[in-house]
């Protein structure tokens, strides 16, 4: 009998900048055996997001950092092959940590079930029915709380979470402002999407474009980028403007340390809140958010795209796309 491979990437070293070959090692292995009370799990999808670069670095963020050695930390969509926990039959498909690898153990905690519905793609369980649709759905609802007639602006709008909030903040009324990469990014916001105005940050002056596309200022933003365009936005914001940090992606792969925004006094001034966030806090609410999402999804109000990349061996380089602005919609490696 041919023996079944484990094939794997592990942490090699800590990276600084962008993300090098050399920072992982490739591995294969014997696929692993469950015990009892274990499941074994084949890896399909595995969902490559902003957060994978922060668990690289030694600092701990939200999670303690990938140890070197380690199998990469990430999230997977898999099917159980092997299995003697009655919560997860044999053929049922999961989503969890389970990382960037073929097979993995799992005793099923932190496992999610996920519905066996033919109608729903799997990597829509990564694009709208998963983190990206919560964090989408709660960071502006919740923090941004926008209101009927309110200017939103939304930074990484032509990616996975930009592109949903900017939908959603349509849905109740906004008038939605995108910040994206490229003319063809901006084109899908405003030609299928619905977004108002998008402004191409490589094409021109993002400050330029927030005054013409935004003459009555920002009342909610969504940021996802930091730096620059934070401090941009930072320069129009209105009285009591709401701010939802979800993350800071410019800065990631930063070597030294970022300034803080040189517009950070506006946030006095214009009596302006920003609140950051992590979607793990919003677990107990998931099906709030996905409620609501698959009601605008089948009512053809709520669109997503999947940027696949095939072969768990691209998983390092296509990551990077996330830092380059070159990914549309969620990034999945199919594994």
């Amino acid at each position: 009998m041919t023996t079944r491979l484990n094939r794997q990437w592990r942490l090699a070293a800590r990276p600084e900048g962008f993300i090098k070959d050399s920072d992982f090692s490739w591995t294969e292995e014997p696929a692993p055996s469950p015990s009892e009370g274990e499941l074994l799990v084949r890896n399909l999808y595995l969902s490559l997001d902003p957060t994978n670069r922060g668990w690289m670095n030694e600092e701990a963020t939200y999670l303690p950092p990938v140890g070197i050695g380690d199998v990469m930390r990430g999230l997977t969509i898999g099917v159980v092959e092997q299995s003697s926990d009655p919560n997860f039959p044999e053929g049922s498909h999961v989503q969890g940590l389970l990382g960037w690898q073929e097979y993995a153990i799992s005793k099923g905690a932190g496992l999610t079930k996920l519905p066996e519905n033919p109608a729903i793609p799997l990597p829509a369980y990564f694009a709208v029915f998963g983190h990206i649709g919560m964090t989408a759905y709660f960071g502006l609802l919740d923090i941004g709380k926008p209101k009927a007639g309110e200017t939103l602006v939304v930074s990484a709008a032509g990616g996975a979470t930009g592109s949903l909030v900017g939908q959603i903040g349509k849905i109740k009324g906004c008038r939605v402002v995108g910040i994206a990469g490229g003319e063809a990014k901006c084109r899908w916001l405003t030609d299928e999407l619905g977004f108002d105005a998008a402004i191409d940050y490589k094409a021109g002056s993002v400050l330029e474009g927030l005054k013409k596309h935004c003459p009555d200022g920002v009342d909610v933003y969504f940021e996802n980028v930091g730096g620059e365009i934070l401090d941009a936005v930072l320069s129009v914001i209105n009285l009591k403007a709401r701010i939802s940090l979800c993350g800071l992606i410019s800065q990631y792969n930063a070597k030294e340390k970022v300034p803080g925004p040189y517009n950070f006094a506006n946030i006095l001034v214009r009596r302006a809140r920003i609140e950051g966030f992590i979607v793990l806090d919003y677990a107990p609410r998931a099906q709030e958010a996905f409620a609501d999402l698959g009601k605008w999804l089948a009512e053809g109000r709520l669109k997503y795209r999947v940027d696949l990349v095939e072969g768990l061996d691209q998983a390092p380089r296509a990551l990077n796309k996330l830092f380059e602005g070159s990914n549309q919609g969620k990034l999945v490696v199919k594994i």
